[in-house]
């Protein structure tokens, strides 16, 4: 729990309810705490792991704008967190949120592994997880040789051979990483270039510890009590071999932890929370940002900046809650829902006279 630096601040009229919880302390939801804390909102963060999301578990941060020299991802979560809790913000690490009901009050209840949290808004920056391949022997070597993680594991392969299987940013960032302690290190991708960004691509092209495997996709993990090898398949010609690997890091893609918010606010196809671009969702006085959002880019900067705007338009919706307009009578506030864009003139979330959303 944060340290609460607020003077003569009550949460609420009710001391039972927050104005503010926030499902997710990655990126996104450590500056929405930051905001909404600083804000003087009574602010609660709730993170199934530990603070910082995938970020903590980046061994170098290269692209965040004010470290030209780079920041590991520990260091840079540690410094959110740090901030949030100096404004206030409480932050309770491995809680698991299992639901989020809505109450006719206008209140929610977050209900974890651990208790039930009441808040007058919500913020969900839930995050995503590594997408898990499928293929024989992926889930029976979990701990044995399979991992999602090059910084947790790596050093758990020095001298060793590995495979990693993808062709973005983080396969290619991650199987650089590995080489520091691998001796080789094999990268398996689909298809017959990468998707990574030019200069990670520079630097692991100019490695001499990697190899690449083209236009191959995973088939098996091969092993008996541990990862003895990784048997690919040739997408051209079919060909079938196995690659002599001790360990499997697979960077195939990412999945929403949005499973507890179904039939809750509405989501895309591939479970991604939709909202509009005020960050609104489908349900009145909830909001989303952060990886779990449906949009074009999954960076640290757009986490950063959406979660800021998430937090922003929390705290004008409870605005107009405590003083509303009176065309409302009193009432609470209208809400456009995800798809519908954010109308001229004052509601919630949106800036009202002065301060028009960019359309």
């Amino acid at each position: 729990m944060g340290l609460d630096i607020r003077i003569d601040l009550p949460r609420t009229e009710q001391s039972d309810t927050y104005d503010v919880a926030i499902v997710g302390a990655g990126p996104s939801g450590l500056t929405a705490g930051i905001y909404c804390a600083r804000g003087r909102r009574s602010t609660v963060v709730l993170e199934r792991n530990m603070a910082g999301g995938q970020i903590a578990l980046t061994e170098l941060v290269e692209n965040y704008p004010g470290f030209p020299d780079g920041i590991s991802g520990f260091d840079l979560a540690d410094r959110m967190k740090r901030q949030a809790a100096q404004f206030g913000a409480e932050l309770r690490e491995i809680t698991t949120v299992a639901s989020l009901q809505p109450h006719e009050d206008g209140c929610f209840s977050i209900t974890t592994d651990q208790e039930s949290i009441r808040s007058r808004a919500v913020i969900l920056s839930p995050g995503v997880e590594a997408k898990r391949s499928g293929i024989p022997g992926e889930a029976e070597f979990i701990g044995r040789g399979v991992s999602w993680c090059a910084t947790c594991d790596g050093a758990l392969y020095k001298g060793r051979t590995v495979a990693v299987v993808g062709g973005g940013d983080a396969a290619v960032e991650e199987g650089l990483f590995l080489t520091k302690f691998a001796d080789k290190v094999y990268v398996v991708h689909r298809r017959d270039e990468l998707r990574a960004a030019k200069i990670a691509q520079e630097r692991a092209f100019a490695n001499p510890k990697m190899e690449f495997v083209w236009d191959s996709v995973p088939r098996r993990v091969v092993g008996d009590q541990m990862v003895e090898g990784l048997e690919v398949q040739n997408l051209k010609t079919k060909e079938v071999r196995t690659l002599p690997v001790n360990g499997v890091f697979f960077y195939i893609g990412q999945i929403p932890n949005t499973a507890f918010l179904q039939g809750v606010v509405e989501r895309d196809e591939a479970g991604y929370i939709l909202t509009d671009e005020l960050m609104r969702t489908s349900l009145c006085g909830v909001f989303a940002c952060g990886d779990a959002r449906s949009n074009p880019l999954k960076q640290i900067a757009m986490a950063v900046g959406e979660g800021a705007l998430a937090a922003v338009q929390a705290q004008r919706y409870l605005d107009q809650l405590e003083c509303p307009l009176p065309a409302a009578g009193g009432q609470r506030p209208a809400w456009g829902g995800p798809t519908v864009p954010a109308a001229s003139g004052e509601r919630p979330g949106s800036g009202g006279a002065g301060d028009t959303p960019t359309p």
